[in-house]
C-alpha cells in the first residue's frame, strides 16, 4: 500500500476523497486545523486513485493511501472484489490504530473516506463528519449516528439524517477563497469563460464546449475560454482542433485566480464548486450530473439558483445546442450576466467546524 509512513499517535486524521468534491473541503479544514493547532499532527487516509492520489504524494501532508474503490453500481463479481478491498484496508487501519490511536478523525465522504471512518467506529475513537451535498451520500447515511456530530452544508441535509447531530454550517473552502475577489464589474476584455467539469472532467459538458466554441468566439471576438477538462479528458481531447481562443487544460490547480479572472463560470454543481462560487463572487451557469449520488447535484444546482446565483441547464441529448442559448445573451450583455455575480459571501464553515471540534474536548 502506497504510504509516506505518517504518525497517528494523536494525531487529527482527515479523510475524504474520490473526488475533489470531497477532498477540497477536507483539505480547507485541515488547512484550518494547521493553523489553529501547529503542534498537532495532521494526517491524511485516503484511496490510492482518487484525486487524493493526485495531490497529496507532492504535498507537504503526511498521508496513507489505501488500495479502496467505490461500491455503488458495482457488478456482482466487482462488488465483492470491493468489498473485500474496503475490509483489507479497514483491518489495516485497526492493527495500526490500537498501537497509534489519533485523536479524531474528520470524514468528508467519498469511498475513500469509508476505511478510516469505518475503523473509528470499530474502535471507538472520536469521529466527526461534514457533508456539503444537499442529499448525503451512503457512507454518511452509514456511520452518521454514531458521529460526535455532523456538520452539514445546507439544512436540507439535517432531515435526511434522522438520529444524527447535525449543525448546520456551510461547506469548507481552501483558505486561498477566504480574501477579498475582485468584483466581476471590474473586469476588462478580453472577457473569460471558464469551463469546469469538476476535478474528473465530464464529457458531456467538454463535447458541448468543442462543438459550440468557435461559434461563440467568432461571434464575441472579446472573449477566450479556460477549460478544465479533467486529466484523462483532457488525453482524450488534446489533439482535437479549436479555437485559438479556447484554451484546453487537464487541471488548474490555482482554482481561485481562475475564478477571479473568469466574468462567467459554466460548472458542474458539486457543493464544493458552489461554495467557492459563492466566496468569489461569481455567477454559474450549471450542468448537474445526472447521475449524481440522490441526484444531490440538482439539488445543489436549484439551490444556488433560487439565490439569484446561478442558472441550470439539464444535461440532455441536446447539451450543446442549449447551453449555447443560455450562455450567448450572457456574453453579449454584462448586466446579465453581472446579475449572476452576486457579493462574494463570506465562508466560515471551517471556523465553525473547528469551533466545534475544540469544544468537544474541552
Amino acid at each position: 500500500m502506497p504510504d509516506s509512513t505518517p504518525r497517528f499517535l494523536n494525531a487529527l486524521v482527515l479523510t475524504g476523497g474520490g473526488t475533489g468534491g470531497h477532498f477540497f473541503p477536507a483539505l480547507a479544514l485541515a488547512e484550518g486545523a494547521r493553523a489553529r493547532w501547529s503542534d498537532r499532527q495532521i494526517t491524511f487516509v485516503g484511496a490510492w486513485r482518487g484525486i487524493e492520489a493526485r495531490e497529496l504524494p507532492g504535498s507537504p501532508w503526511p498521508h496513507l493511501l489505501l488500495e479502496v474503490e467505490g461500491l455503488v453500481g458495482r457488478s456482482p463479481l466487482r462488488l465483492s472484489r470491493s468489498a473485500w478491498k474496503l475490509w483489507r484496508a479497514v483491518s489495516h487501519l485497526k492493527g495500526r490504530w490500537r498501537r497509534e490511536r489519533p485523536w479524531a478523525v474528520i470524514g468528508t465522504g467519498g469511498y475513500g473516506a469509508a476505511p478510516a471512518l469505518l475503523a473509528a467506529r470499530a474502535l471507538g475513537i472520536p469521529f466527526f463528519l461534514h457533508e456539503s451535498n444537499a442529499a448525503p451520500g451512503a457512507l454518511v447515511r452509514l456511520v452518521a449516528a454514531k458521529a460526535k456530530r455532523v456538520w452539514c452544508g445546507m439544512e436540507a441535509v439535517r432531515p435526511r439524517l434522522p438520529g444524527a447531530d447535525c449543525q448546520v454550517v456551510g461547506t469548507p473552502v481552501r483558505q486561498t477563497f477566504l480574501r477579498a475577489f475582485r468584483p466581476a464589474g471590474d473586469l476588462h476584455p478580453p472577457f473569460r469563460l471558464l469551463v469546469l467539469g469538476g476535478s474528473g472532467g465530464a464529457r458531456a459538458i467538454n463535447e458541448a464546449l468543442l462543438d459550440r466554441a468557435p461559434t461563440l468566439l467568432d461571434r464575441f471576438p472579446d472573449w477566450e475560454i479556460l477549460h478544465q477538462a479533467g486529466p484523462a479528458e483532457w488525453e482524450r481531447l488534446q489533439d482535437r482542433p479549436r479555437h485559438p481562443r479556447h484554451d484546453l487544460v487537464p487541471f488548474l490547480s490555482h482554482m481561485d485566480a481562475a475564478m477571479e479572472a473568469a466574468s462567467l463560470v459554466v460548472s458542474r454543481a458539486g457543493a464544493s464548486t458552489c461554495a467557492e462560487l459563492k466566496a468569489a463572487g461569481r455567477g454559474g451557469v450549471l450542468v448537474p450530473l445526472p447521475t449524481s449520488a440522490n441526484d444531490h447535484q440538482h439539488r445543489n444546482a436549484l439551490a444556488l439558483a433560487a439565490e439569484g446565483r446561478a442558472l441550470v441547464v439539464e444535461q440532455t441529448s441536446d447539451l450543446a445546442q442549449r447551453l449555447e442559448a443560455v450562455i450567448r445573451p450572457l456574453l453579449s450583455e454584462a448586466t446579465k450576466r453581472q446579475s449572476l455575480s452576486r457579493a462574494p459571501e463570506p465562508n466560515r464553515a471551517v471556523e465553525l467546524c473547528l469551533d466545534d471540534l475544540a469544544s468537544y474536548f474541552g
